[in-house]
């Protein structure tokens, strides 16, 4: 038999956090969807570097309740990210698709190594789907700053497909630790081996 310990309010914590990203992502995507398609004006700039700062935000909100490794990682690449994308935003749609494409890129790595380290917390599969959807859409975002006409409707997009994983995963957090009747209450989850 293994005993695999989760924090005390873990799961519970990760479940809020992720409700919180989704309903940050559904606004965020309308606004920029609405403001900023073709060209980065003055409240696309906002947009834009707020994305990634909001990103900063909840890593420090998961790492002090869970400690989970990579999170200082994610933290230092989306606060470079942040100040990348309020450089290339005064350059134009092209230069935020490529800085975006590699802040999704390697924020989607560390978010697929988070997420298989979590696995035995349950919940974690819509996590490391959307890690490795990201660093395909980074990819994508970067080649399509070449287009004739690049815009940030596909980073919209791209928001609300990552805002979805996180709320399939809190839905799933949430019928995990009932099923294992630790709701709330953070204790250890025993398997048979």
């Amino acid at each position: 038999m293994t005993i695999v310990d989760s924090p005390a309010g873990t799961a519970p914590a990760l479940r809020r956090l992720y409700f919180v990203r989704f309903a940050f992502a559904v606004v965020w995507a309308a606004l920029l969807f609405l403001t900023a398609k073709t060209h980065v004006g003055p409240i696309g700039v906002v947009l834009v570097v707020a994305y990634p700062l909001f990103d900063v935000a909840a890593a420090v909100v998961d790492a002090r309740s869970s400690r989970a490794a990579g999170l200082s990682v994610n933290i230092a690449i989306s606060l470079l990210a942040g100040i990348g994308l309020a450089i290339a935003s005064a350059s134009g749609v092209p230069a935020v698709l490529r800085v975006w494409g590699a802040w999704a890129v390697a924020a989607g790595l560390v978010q697929l190594i988070v997420a298989v380290g979590r696995r035995g917390m349950g919940g974690q599969w819509p996590m490391i789907l959307s890690g490795g959807i990201s660093v395909l859409a980074g990819a994508n975002f970067a080649l399509s700053a070449g287009a004739p006409d690049p815009s940030l409707a596909a980073v919209a997009g791209y928001a609300v497909l990552g805002g979805i994983f996180f709320l399939v995963s809190a839905l799933r957090l949430g019928r995990t630790a009932a099923r294992l009747g630790t709701k709330d209450s953070g204790s250890a989850d025993v398997r048979p081996q």
